[in-house]
């Protein structure tokens, strides 16, 4: 599968399949927040929070190429991700792009 933020892949003519979708919602852990809490005292990154996005971005990433999967697609196009808070201690990321069945030129 064939992943692009861009809208063509070079050397392919794209049919497209439709829009892709694939996101998680993650809630912070208290053992996090107090670590992340003492770390900001001081300043730095708090990379509790980087490594919860980094897996979070993966799922959502895996969950759109496995809807783009049920198309047939043979790549997605246009790909971008976004946030959202959807509770006081949640959030939810989320993968979008479009599926596209792939010819070569």
């Amino acid at each position: 599968m064939i992943v692009s933020t861009t809208e063509r892949i070079p050397g392919y003519e794209v049919e497209l399949l439709g829009i892709v979708f694939g996101n998680t919602v993650r809630s912070k852990h208290i053992g996090r927040d107090i670590t992340a809490f003492l770390k900001s005292l001081v300043g730095g990154e708090l990379q509790e929070y980087t490594d919860m996005l980094i897996d979070a971005r993966q799922e959502a990433m895996n969950r759109m190429i496995n809807e783009a999967s049920k198309l047939g697609a043979d790549g997605v196009v246009n790909v971008r991700f976004a946030t959202s808070q959807t509770g006081t201690r949640a959030a939810e990321l989320i993968a979008y792009g479009t599926a596209v069945k792939l010819k070569m030129i």
